[in-house]
């Protein structure tokens, strides 16, 4: 019987699962249980936490597939619990239950200072390899210069509208680049994140 379910669309096993077709509603399960694991881990980053808001999403799916609209897209619904459930666990969670609390960083210690430093500098590195002259350019202006977007156009002699094209695409390059090689590193010691 599962067999049969295999072929059918998202939108169909809803539909079979509205009237009541448990094993319809698993096949839904079994398609997407992985890829709300991993949309809810990449922002709990635990394994715990996204297992509870994977079969958090599961239950409110059921509960809730009589609204379900099987001429919409069964994937955006699903993955809107989810995106709902995961806001719900992490507001819920109050700072430091279950966990030792985290240790505060001193941000006067000199090796803090030391180590915030050599992040930069290997990232202005980093940035400074991958990037052609007028993203990097914009990109130091900008956070190491601390200057908007106005003062980067005129040192530039671009336009407004041109700085803001060449930050976005120097951070949507230093984005991909870094999801291929895990960093936590941060662009100035002054914490601004790409």
């Amino acid at each position: 019987m599962a067999h049969e379910f295999q072929s059918l669309s998202d939108e169909s096993l809803a539909r079979h699962s509205q009237a009541g077709d448990l094993a319809a509603f698993e096949e839904l399960v079994r398609r997407y249980e992985n890829r709300i694991y991993a949309f809810v881990f990449q922002s709990c980053g635990r394994d715990a936490d996204a297992r509870e808001v994977t079969q958090d999403t599961f239950v409110r799916a059921f509960e809730a597939i009589a609204q379900f609209d099987p001429r919409r897209p069964f994937v955006s619904w699903l993955f809107a619990i989810a995106r709902r459930k995961g806001i719900d666990c992490f507001r819920s969670r109050i700072p430091g239950e279950g966990e030792p609390a985290p240790e505060e960083i001193d941000a006067d210690d000199p090796a803090e200072l030391l180590a915030r430093r050599e992040e930069a500098q290997d990232l202005w590195r980093r940035a400074r390899r991958l990037l052609p002259d007028g993203q990097f350019q914009s990109l130091w202006l900008r956070y190491a210069e601390d200057m908007d977007i106005a003062q980067i156009a005129r040192v530039l002699g671009k336009t407004q509208t041109h700085v803001k094209v060449l930050l976005f695409r120097a951070r949507h390059k230093l984005a991909a680049d870094w999801q291929t090689a895990p960093s936590t590193m941060v662009l100035t010691a002054k914490g601004v994140n790409l």
